[in-house]
């Protein structure tokens, strides 16, 4: 039986930040003194279990923001790309008061009576807790005021100017350096230990050494190898630590292993998860459920977009996009011969939900791809299985890849480091090994249009890394940071695109030869129920409406009657280069505190 960590919420204690300064409000005067509570380990505990704050099944969501699917959501940098926005209008991310509860505990930690090592692990745990807090505010203000300690209203420090970047960073490692020396190892199931640490550490070392690489407007290039080799490092401690490997139960011939890794109900044991998030919907249905079945399958909000499935490459390594003709392929075409990793994220033509007898139909719908997710997706009748799914916080997987991408970036990948890393990925789902001196001498025109500052003699590895990480993590909420440390923000300006089909007429969509939709003239009536044409099998035909955007329709063609990929916007896009890989200090904050300044032209 799983062991769940409780999420305990200390109501004298842990005391959000909402004075009418904005934030870092004062510890209330009707609180426990901090010399009446900070005395034990128990203590302690109860405190930091109190700051636990895990990413979790919503993260199959978080894709959204990304070219990995179309969003129907009102995406703030979608918003921003077809608005005027402002610090007026951008009102979000600047709130403290989870900073002030983990500053308060590592105020006071230290006069608990307990053994020093104790007393580190606490801290550790606190300190990571903050660096996360500031990578966040890091990633989206750059500049920010770092505070190390607890803030009253009567202190200068409230109204202090940004800190530059290199200095929160710098706080920031020296936070997960403290971390990953003094967490310990083995801790309550569910909460970071030290491995987990090390993989924050090397996942800020590479986002920020590789955001400094490519963003011109830090002038900071110089100090991103820096970062890179931090990076390498602290994957490289988890890789030789022979804690730790790819999950790879079954054959690779006919294995979903893959698969496996977001539809287990215990993760706990995996040795491919460094920290899982786990549910147990049978103990706690309201606070404890990852059924997402409702948001990650239907139509509500996300569907995957044809970028990612032409991302994917054949099943003899080769690429999809090499293929005379791709771009007209329809949806029973593409999913013939790929990366197995494609049908295990993706519904694929005969994929089938536990409660149908029959192979699913892809639904079509506005705004909607035609593109099902089942990654996230939990294919069980139970309720309490589909409810009890663990999700992966931290994969191997992630340390292979980051190890990977930061000796390539630093110029010191060899083919031993990748059979080390990518390849291990590889092998699990039976594609061949990435082979750095073809993917040098050649490298795919596709992903460099992608990342047109990708340069210099490993241009092609950097490239087929960074299409590995996109197909390894798809739709688990990795894609969009990944786009802004490459300074790719404007491949956000291609409007996501759906399933192709050559124009109006009947289509197969389960693989078997036989139609199951129809698409219509938008002057066309949809036939009574009783009246609708059957295919082979004697099954009445799926009908729709098709024509351009704007129609009454419920299929946009790209060209109308006479087809094309499904259009699922069409408001165009402009992603303003340096000013949208930030955002604002809201208007009302600069208002109190006039100290702070925009940056990067915000007004």
């Amino acid at each position: 039986m799983k062991k769940i960590t409780s999420y305990i919420i200390i109501g004298m204690l842990l005391i959000g930040a909402s004075c009418k300064k904005g934030f870092l409000d004062q510890y209330p005067q009707d609180a426990i003194a901090p010399e009446l509570f900070f005395k034990t380990e128990t203590d302690l505990s109860l405190y930091v279990n109190g700051l636990l704050s895990l990413p979790d099944a919503w993260q199959y969501m978080g894709d959204q923001s990304s070219d990995n699917a179309a969003s129907t959501a009102a995406l703030e940098i979608k918003n921003m790309m077809i608005g005027t926005p402002s610090s007026q209008t951008i009102t979000g991310g600047w709130d403290w008061g989870r900073l002030r509860d983990i500053n308060y505990f590592l105020d006071n930690y230290d006069k608990a009576k307990v053994a020093q090592d104790v007393k580190d692990h606490y801290a550790g745990l606190a300190r990571y807790y903050r660096a996360a807090f500031y990578f966040d505010k890091v990633n989206r203000f750059s500049d920010v005021p770092w505070y190390s300690g607890t803030i009253n209203p009567t202190d200068s420090a409230l109204f202090k100017a940004r800190d530059p970047r290199t200095l929160v960073v710098d706080n920031i490692m020296a936070d997960l350096l403290f971390a990953v020396q003094h967490i310990k190892e083995k801790v309550s199931s569910g909460t970071p230990n030290m491995w987990a640490a090390k993989m924050l550490y090397a996942r800020i070392a590479l986002y920020e050494g590789t955001y400094r690489k490519y963003h011109p407007e830090l002038n900071l290039q110089s100090t991103a190898a820096r970062f890179l080799d931090s990076a390498r490092a602290e994957a490289q401690d988890i890789m030789n630590s022979g804690k730790f490997s790819v999950y790879a139960a079954s054959s690779p011939q006919a294995n979903q292993d893959y698969a496996t890794l977001f539809s287990s109900q215990d993760l706990l044991l995996n040795r491919e998860v460094i920290l899982a998030r786990p549910y147990d919907y049978t103990k706690d249905p309201s606070n404890s459920n990852s059924n997402l079945n409702g948001y990650v399958f239907n139509d509500y909000e996300q569907s995957p977009s044809r970028d990612l499935v032409q991302t994917y490459l054949m099943k003899d390594g080769k690429r999809f996009t090499d293929i005379p003709g791709y771009d007209k392929m329809m949806y029973t075409q593409e999913f013939q011969n790929r990366d197995p990793r494609m049908s295990q994220t993706l519904a694929a033509p005969g994929f089938k939900r536990a409660s149908d007898l029959t192979p699913y139909i892809q639904r079509l719908n506005k705004n909607f791809t035609g593109y099902h997710q089942i990654k996230g997706y939990a294919n069980y009748t139970d309720n309490n299985i589909a409810g009890s799914i663990d999700f992966p916080v931290y994969r191997y997987a992630e340390a292979l890849l980051i190890y990977a991408e930061a000796k390539a970036e630093m110029g010191s990948l060899t083919q031993a480091d990748l059979d080390l890393s990518v390849n291990l990925l590889r092998k699990r789902v039976a594609m061949p090994n990435m082979d750095m001196g073809a993917a040098n001498a050649n490298p795919d025109l596709v992903q460099a249009a992608k990342y047109p500052d990708v340069s210099g003699a490993n241009k092609g590895v950097i490239l087929e890394i960074r299409r590995e990480r996109r197909v390894e993590f798809a739709l688990e909420g990795y894609r969009y940071d990944d786009l802004m440390r490459w300074h790719a923000g404007k491949v956000l300006e291609k409007i996501p695109e759906g399933m192709y089909f050559p124009g109006l007429g009947k289509y197969d969509l389960t693989g078997d030869g036989v139609e199951d939709i129809i698409l219509i003239d938008k002057s066309l009536d949809i036939p009574a129920e009783g009246s609708k044409e059957k295919n082979s099998l004697g099954i009445p035909l799926v009908y729709y409406k098709a024509g351009s955007f704007g129609d009454n329709v419920t299929v946009y063609l790209k060209n109308g009657n006479a087809g094309g990929a499904i259009v699922t916007e069409n408001r165009a896009r402009t992603f303003q280069d340096p000013m949208y890989y930030y955002r604002p200090i809201p208007a009302t904050q600069i208002a109190l505190n006039p100290n702070l300044k925009q940056i990067f032209g915000w007004q």
